[in-house]
């Protein structure tokens, strides 16, 4: 028997790009997600987490592709949507897919369908300075844009592999300077992935906006994982940062929720699942 989704009454008021913000600024700790369905998206939304990404991820975890480029705008629209009408609390970010944003016109037409179509409140590109442009012809028009920095996924065959990034000196540098121009552009949350935590967590510090981590560490504004990963369903390789909340849950709510609690209370991520 299928549950259905609870009011924002029952699941407190709905989380916004200010209330992230207040959360940073408390000290409060945000709990992320993926969903890519309405099912999953119930759960994950009545158990509290904050923000819920529809990542192209799905591309892997859904569609059974070896990396994220072959997803389309079509299918993110197809899938936010289907989350978007069981998601009340939660924010809701939807990925842009590889090639959806190469110039400032190109992303509005994109971001606008995943927002008018898919009913997404926020979309998240990947890039440093080279989407410097996107970012602020998107917030110059009142797009919310989360800023992807570290590893990134759709960048796969360039830089040769899913591998840490930042660990010299050098690279650590850039990748602060990203960090800070694109929150001048106008990004609203930035998003590190597998980063060295000292350099997340000097990131997460200087900047004014949330910094929400996977794989890079405990020192920053929240953490995200991909649900599967969570409920140990994934498939492939399991990443350094990944943890089974399964394993001592008796449901997959109760995995869900020791998730958002070890978030909250900072015992996830352990140092066994940070890079150095």
């Amino acid at each position: 028997m299928y549950a259905t989704p609870t009011s924002s009454e029952e699941g407190g008021h709905p989380v916004t790009v200010v209330s992230l913000t207040k959360m940073k600024q408390a000290g409060e700790k945000i709990a992320c997600l993926t969903a890519y369905d309405a099912s999953f998206a119930t759960v994950v939304d009545r158990c509290g987490v904050d923000l819920v990404l529809v990542g192209d991820s799905l591309g892997m975890v859904i569609q059974g592709h070896s990396t994220t480029i072959p997803v389309s705008v079509d299918d993110m629209i197809y899938h936010t949507k289907a989350v978007a009408r069981a998601v009340r609390r939660g924010f809701l970010v939807a990925d842009m897919p590889f090639m959806s944003y190469p110039d400032g016109p190109r992303a509005l037409e994109n971001a606008a369908r995943l927002m008018q179509e898919g009913g997404a409140s926020m979309v998240k590109l990947e890039g440093g300075v080279g989407q410097l442009e996107v970012v602020d012809y998107l917030a110059r028009r009142s797009i919310p844009v989360c800023a992807h920095l570290g590893l990134q996924p759709q960048a796969v065959h360039k830089i040769g592999g899913y591998k840490v990034q930042g660990r010299d000196p050098e690279a650590a540098v850039t990748m602060r300077k990203n960090a800070m121009a694109l929150e001048e552009a106008g990004a609203d949350i930035v998003l590190l992935e597998c980063v060295p935590k000292e350099l997340a967590a000097s990131i997460a510090s200087s900047a004014a906006v949330p910094v929400i981590g996977i794989g890079a560490g405990p020192d920053v504004d929240g953490q995200i994982l991909v649900l599967y990963d969570v409920l140990n369903i994934g498939v492939g390789h399991r990443a350094r940062f990944v943890r089974n909340f399964m394993e001592d849950a008796a449901s997959i709510d109760e995995a869900i929720l020791a998730y958002v609690g070890a978030v909250k209370d900072g015992s996830y991520p352990a140092p066994e699942h940070c890079y150095t």
